[in-house]
């Protein structure tokens, strides 16, 4: 094994980058009608885009139809190998078949062809061999080809694989543009992540109800507003009316601010140290909205109000860091 320092590891990987970055760059100057055929293709789509591919190839397939699927356009990888043993059933009339390799000869994909044939689906290829069996067949072409691995051998697929990855986002990424696909959009494909929860969450469903609100009425007691502030911790009590209209706020600020004073806390009563016409939020704002809200004015909880400003809910940053929303 070479005994290679660290300049020659470095310089190598510098090497393999170049050689990517150039695979890349050149598709830029071969998009043409083609790669538009293959969009609008992709955008007349009625069932799903298949994405199928071998070795390395499916590797690449299985992500182009991951980004294709959480982008607006439902898709699924078909593995060729086992298309050929019954899974080729799973393509239906109204799809559209994308179609990788390299050198376009694939054994088990040249297999299937015919039956995609006889199916009568669009078929869009990525090949690095436009004169190959499977740019025969297919509906429309798109050109990978790449002027050498970067591996030094020139036999790893490397620079190949990438390109085909970079062309198959250029694919997605036109057409979730195409429909108009939204960051809201992007959120319902994406429940769990950190956007789906920034625009899919609402104060609603992270707020406290019931028995966890803290009210109390403004002639209660300074003491008696302390003990209701650390019975539901939250850091805050809110001050309600008869009908539990929220006409103030009693916050950890507040309490500083009635200690410097040195007020009784059993003579001095709610609404005279209360914050009156708080901040609040309602129920279909955004959690993140909320969090806005918070940030703004440097507060750390919220009472939760509906449209007659009746009290329904609080939340403190602590219930929006455990959503996930800061």
């Amino acid at each position: 094994m070479p005994d290679l320092n660290t300049e020659q590891l470095i310089e190598r990987g510098r090497r393999v980058l170049a050689t990517e970055a150039e695979a890349v760059a050149a598709l830029e100057h071969r998009l043409g009608e083609d790669f538009a055929r293959a969009c609008r293709l992709l955008l007349a789509c009625q069932g799903r885009i298949v994405v199928t591919g071998m070795g390395k190839s499916g590797h690449i397939a299985g992500k182009i139809a991951a980004t294709l699927a959480s982008t607006g356009s439902p898709s699924f990888f078909l593995h060729p190998a086992e298309a050929i043993h019954g899974d080729i059933g799973m393509i239906t009339t109204g799809d559209v078949v994308l179609a990788i390799s390299n050198s376009g000869e694939t054994d088990e994909l040249v297999t299937i062809l015919p039956g995609i044939k006889r199916l009568d689906v669009p078929l869009i290829a990525m090949t690095g061999s436009l004169d190959s069996t499977l740019a025969r067949y297919a509906t429309v072409t798109l050109d990978v080809s790449v002027p050498a691995e970067a591996c030094s051998l020139n036999l790893a697929p490397t620079a190949s694989t990438t390109a085909t990855l970079a062309m198959g986002d250029a694919l997605a990424v036109a057409i979730l543009e195409a429909r108009g696909f939204t960051e809201e959009d992007f959120a319902r494909a994406h429940p769990g992540g950190t956007l789906g929860r920034r625009l899919l969450l609402h104060v609603a469903d992270v707020m406290r109800a019931g028995n966890d609100l803290p009210a109390v009425g403004p002639s209660t007691n300074l003491s008696q507003g302390l003990l209701e502030m650390s019975r539901k911790g939250l850091g805050m009590t809110t001050i309600v009316d008869e009908r539990r209209r929220v006409i103030g706020v009693f916050t950890d600020g507040d309490l500083r601010r009635a200690l410097d004073r040195q007020l009784d806390v059993h003579a001095t009563t709610m609404s005279e140290v209360m914050t009156a016409n708080p901040k609040v939020a309602r129920p279909r704002m955004l959690a993140a909205e909320a969090v806005h809200l918070m940030e703004a004015h440097r507060i750390t909880a919220l009472p939760v109000v509906d449209d007659d400003g009746m009290l329904i809910g609080a939340l403190n940053v602590h219930d929006l860091l455990r959503a996930g929303v800061m």
